[in-house]
């Protein structure tokens, strides 16, 4: 029988893995007609929620429809730029799409009254202290695609 076992030892704790020979790829098509605004907001640099305007609730990620009150009277309202870190972890363990570069993912919460889960980009991780000041950034993910995240502010 001729071939190879198809484990591999882990680099940093050298525990065997098994390496599964297939591959798999999703591919989501979800319809966004109703908060397609949002996306035209990634690209002028803004970050943008949803109000509705019968019960005035914020809502991140955008909604076309109040879970609150169930109305479809929503607005179009523009977030703040800067926050404050209120949590984060850093991300070891990552699949192999994600680069091998550890990052960092948080929650800021923003004067708006909204805590937004995202990326930290361009922060050294002994830097990130809860209370910082971050302010958003809005660029290309590593396939070219817009995104949102945050960074240090810089106080």
């Amino acid at each position: 029988m001729d071939g190879k076992v198809p484990v591999v030892f882990d680099e940093k704790d050298g525990v065997p893995i098994f390496i599964d020979q297939r591959e798999l790829v999703l591919s989501y098509r979800i319809p966004v007609s109703r908060i397609e605004r949002f996306f035209e907001g990634l690209t002028k640099g803004q970050l943008l929620a949803t109000k509705c305007v019968s019960c005035n609730e914020v809502y991140f990620p955008p909604q076309a429809d109040c879970p609150k009150c169930s109305s479809s009277k929503l607005e179009w309202v523009k977030l703040s730029d800067e926050g404050k870190l209120l949590s984060y972890t850093i991300i070891y363990v990552k699949p192999v799409s994600f680069g091998n570069e550890d990052y960092a993912v948080g929650v800021v919460g923003l004067p708006d009254g909204v805590n937004v889960l995202a990326r930290i980009w361009e922060a050294k991780k002994e830097a990130l202290r809860i209370g910082s000041k971050m302010k958003l950034k809005i660029g290309p993910d590593r396939k070219g695609n817009l995104v949102y995240g945050f960074e240090p502010a810089g106080e």
